[in-house]
């Protein structure tokens, strides 16, 4: 309704005062609400951004643990890849462990000729140390190995030869929250002493020979391995004889290894074994389970020694990087027996240094000295005739061997290697050890 002319000004300005206050207390009220509105909103969207922040983070941290992992399972596999010698990465290993039966096999094609005094003064093809190696599931974290060697380089005769057949308990320690500190073998195991035993393959060995001290075996007994960070350790009790049937005396064999990777280039280790008291006398443990200067320990007591055993500590050091390596171990032993006629304590030491370089490609070279010294004197082998350096009465007292090689790697599963080796001593009588000097030519496949 219009003003009326003479509606009074006081009371005109009075109405629209109030009018004017209350369309601004309106719009107070609702410009309150949308605030209030906002701050909630902007409340509810910090809130996702902080919950988001924290899925980053953890997703970065769990990238980060991936990251590190992938990078240490690379430089495993370098390092595998170094000591294999390979000049390029290797096949991935396929197939789920958990479910599938695995067989390999691997053997060396060779040619081996030595001096007059040597193992192979005739010039002979062989078929070096084939094997056919099967592993099997049992059931989660148990698994069943075993390796028949059809023709061992060492031996005399021509029967197949039971290597390796264990059951492997594998993470026992996962079981108490401490993964990887324990695992458990049981059966018949590689003694565990030194670290070359486990590259004296024809296709893991870069040359073909070994060194003179060249300490392995295979005996039945039980073994706990395991790793804790950089350290890692092996131990076991094994019969310590050569028989397969039985024990002929209850002293048992006694080894262990620890070991240390202070960076991932650098593996050292220490190693202490005892063979045990054996049975000196023919048709019982006469010869020891462990290889020593490629024959075994034996008694060279009288006819009245009935019990002879060895001790063994050996320091291992290897460094490898990508095509290459260099290994070396210092080690000693100590013989003894219970001879009543005389003393036959010995104390030998040995030694030797290798080293691994690639060329160009998958050519390679390498080169290992070796050295056995034998105060008094004690049957060693090395590439001499067995009949008239090991089971003779006659006893060495110094040998030495350099080995020089050239090889080519086709890949990780196929090598081929050639070998020239110098050998030579001398006899407790004085007498030279020559004419034993090694040429060979090998070629490694494993598949």
């Amino acid at each position: 309704m219009p003003f009326s002319n003479d509606f009074p000004r006081v009371a005109r300005v009075s109405l629209a005062l109030a009018l004017a206050f209350g369309v601004v207390g309106r719009a107070a009220e609702v410009t309150s609400a949308q605030v209030q509105e906002l701050i909630e909103q902007n409340r509810r969207l910090q809130d996702q951004v902080r919950t988001q922040q924290q899925t980053i983070d953890a997703l970065n941290a769990r990238i980060g643990d991936v990251q590190k992992a992938s990078e240490r399972h690379e430089r495993e596999l370098r390092g595998l890849q170094d000591q294999l010698g390979s000049a390029g990465p290797g096949p991935a290993p396929s197939g789920n462990r958990e479910q599938e039966v695995r067989i390999s096999a691997e053997a060396g094609l060779a040619f081996f000729s030595t001096g007059t005094a040597g193992q192979f003064p005739k010039s002979e093809f062989r078929v070096d140390d084939p094997t056919i190696a099967i592993e099997a599931p049992v059931m989660k974290d148990i698994y069943f190995f075993t390796d028949l060697r059809l023709l061992t380089r060492e031996t005399n005769d021509e029967n197949f030869q039971l290597g390796e057949f264990y059951v492997d308990f594998e993470n026992v320690s996962a079981h108490w929250g401490q993964p990887g500190l324990m695992s458990v073998r049981a059966g018949r195991l590689n003694i565990p002493f030194g670290e070359e035993y486990q590259m004296r393959s024809p296709v893991a060995n870069p040359l073909i020979s070994h060194s003179l001290s060249d300490v392995w075996g295979t005996d039945e007994g039980v073994e706990i391995y395991g790793k804790l960070g950089p350290a890692s350790y092996v131990f076991s009790v094994q019969n310590g004889g050569t028989s397969r049937l039985r024990d002929f005396n209850a002293d048992k064999a006694i080894i262990g290894r620890v070991g240390w990777e202070p960076v991932h280039w650098l593996h050292v280790s220490a190693s202490a074994m005892r063979t045990g008291e054996l049975a000196a006398a023919s048709g019982t443990d006469f010869l020891s389970e462990a290889w020593f200067a490629n024959g075994f320990f034996r008694s060279i007591g009288s006819s009245t020694t009935t019990a002879f055993w060895a001790s063994l500590a050996e320091a291992d050091a290897r460094a490898h990087w990508r095509g290459g390596h260099v290994s070396a171990a210092l080690g000693q032993v100590r013989y003894n027996d219970n001879d009543r006629r005389a003393a036959n304590a010995r104390r030998m030491r040995y030694g030797y240094l290798e080293a691994m370089q690639s060329i160009a490609g998958g050519l390679y070279g390498a080169a290992r000295f070796s050295r056995i010294s034998a105060p008094r004197g004690y049957p060693l082998a090395g590439w001499g005739s067995m009949g008239r350096y090991f089971f003779a009465p006659s006893l060495t007292e110094e040998l030495r061997r350099f080995s020089l090689g050239l090889g080519y790697r086709f890949g990780p599963p196929l090598v081929l290697k050639l070998e020239y080796a110098w050998e030579n001593g001398r006899m407790l009588n004085g007498a030279p050890r020559d004419r034993e000097d090694f040429f060979g030519t090998e070629l490694g496949v494993k598949f």
